[in-house]
């Protein structure tokens, strides 16, 4: 026995606020509700493929794919999905409601449910738009590349973006090859001409063992050879600026000079390097709440300039102290107390990038992103690849702190300082350039400069003789 139609039960009357919340919750469901399966399919068909490839994306971690976004490809692809989805839900909404009662959608209550939600919607795509914007915008300072056609993207900062562009170093060659990074603080102050790079870090890690060499150079270095031959007589730390104002003598540019050459003296090819300027560094340390570091001596040094027209000392007891970004500055920059001198600052310096890292990997900062992006955007620069931070970031959780080897050259092992009066009343360091060789081939095995595959009968191996 066939029903016809006018023998079934009539349809319960759709509500267009009910259709208009559905598909704010996701579009098409409205239209479903609404009795239009194709519009429906059309609408949350679009929006099901791209949140698949999010999820996709962001399947290693909520922190990785954050850290992916500094990538400006990747930030901006995101800021337009996040704009276009919003229009696409927008749409969604006002066609559900539309499709229930086409002349009360801007009405009544139908009307008011559609502001509450077109409000809802474009402050939470708003949000997750500044948050994409954040990104972008930091990537675009932060990342400046290392070619000669690299356009410098417009900063407040006081590194010159100019100053990192040179001709592309050798990249490695697989994900599983060694990295080698120069890190390097850029000081320059009101009262000074030039600009110091008073801090001069390389960190190596090698992906395979997961092992991290973290090897510091003391600014007073001199009297070094150069990897373009000859003798640079100044102080290393100087080098930066040298370079800068004698194009002709190290046309690579200042701070890839400062990287070839710091990686010829250490036998590992420097491949990245990264500028951080001193005076954003404290805004940093402020912005992700402080760093917390285990002080193992007292640190008392009566003649620490704060710089601010402050008492001059730096006083800070042994123990565990969670430091703001003014006395965080204090920590590295203070060599002057009891004990203390430029070997001892550096090994602080270590320290507190290990704590910095420690911070900046916990999902606590989620949050305080956009504001610690700006910072960053002002005060690091970087040829380090944007592609590849992700993977550098998933790596650097994985890395167990045994596993990190610091290194300071100081004397009497890797250096040794002349006597004043044979250099013209100026403190300097001179390398030892045979245990430089030594440390290297022992931190880096076969991927030092001076590898030779052969070993001492106590089964240490033999580094490269010395050049005469």
């Amino acid at each position: 026995m066939s029903i016809s139609a006018s023998d079934r039960p009539p349809r319960p009357p759709r509500s267009a606020p009910v259709a208009a919340a559905l598909s704010f919750v996701w579009p098409g469901l409205g239209h479903w509700y609404a009795g239009r399966p194709r519009t429906a399919a059309l609408y949350a068909l679009p929006v099901a493929i791209i949140t698949i490839l999010l999820a996709l994306r962001a399947v290693t971690g909520l922190q990785s794919f954050a850290v992916s976004l500094l990538d400006p490809s990747v930030a901006l692809t995101l800021l337009v999905l996040v704009f276009v989805i919003g229009v696409w839900r927008l749409l969604a909404i006002v066609d559900a409601s539309a499709s229930v009662n086409r002349r009360t959608v801007f009405r009544g209550r139908p009307g008011q449910v559609l502001a509450i939600l077109t409000a809802l919607v474009i402050v939470s795509h708003g949000v997750a738009g500044y948050y994409a914007w954040s990104f972008y915008d930091a990537g675009s300072r932060i990342f400046v590349g290392g070619g000669p056609d690299t356009t410098p993207a417009p900063s407040s900062s006081v590194l010159p973006t100019d100053d990192f562009i040179a001709t592309p170093f050798a990249t490695p060659e697989s994900e599983d090859d060694r990295v080698t990074i120069l890190l390097t603080g850029i000081d320059k102050t009101a009262q000074r001409s030039h600009s110091l790079t008073d801090t001069m870090l390389v960190v190596s890690i090698d992906p395979r063992s997961g092992d991290v060499a973290m090897v510091s150079f003391p600014r007073d270095i001199a009297e070094f050879p150069l990897y373009g031959g000859g003798t640079f007589g100044g102080k290393i730390n100087s080098l930066y600026s040298y370079a800068r104002n004698h194009p002709d003598e190290f046309p690579d540019g200042p701070l890839p000079t400062l990287a070839r050459e710091l990686g010829f003296l250490l036998g590992i090819p420097i491949h990245y390097y990264a500028a951080v300027d001193i005076d954003g560094f404290t805004r940093m340390i402020d912005e992700v709440g402080g760093v917390t570091v285990t002080v193992e001596r007292a640190i008392r040094d009566g003649r620490y300039d704060w710089l601010d027209g402050s008492d001059l000392g730096f006083f800070l007891s042994a123990g565990t102290h969670t430091l703001d970004g003014r006395t965080a500055l204090a920590f590295v920059r203070s060599r002057q107390g009891a004990g203390d001198n430029d070997f001892t600052r550096a090994g602080r310096q270590q320290q507190l990038l290990l704590a910095l890292r420690q911070k900046l990997t916990d999902a606590a900062m989620l949050p305080r992103l956009p504001a610690i992006l700006d910072v960053a955007g002002d005060t690091i620069r970087t040829n380090f690849p944007p592609e590849r931070v992700d993977e550098m970031f998933a790596l650097a959780q994985a890395i167990d702190q045994a596993s990190i080897s610091q290194v300071v050259l100081r004397p009497p092992t890797y250096s040794v300082h002349p006597p004043t009066n044979t250099t013209n009343n100026t403190y300097i360091l001179r390398l030892h350039l045979d245990a430089v060789r030594q440390l290297s081939v022992t931190l880096f095995g076969d991927d030092s400069e001076f590898w030779t595959g052969e070993f001492d009968p106590a089964g240490s191996p033999i580094p490269a003789t010395p050049e005469p």
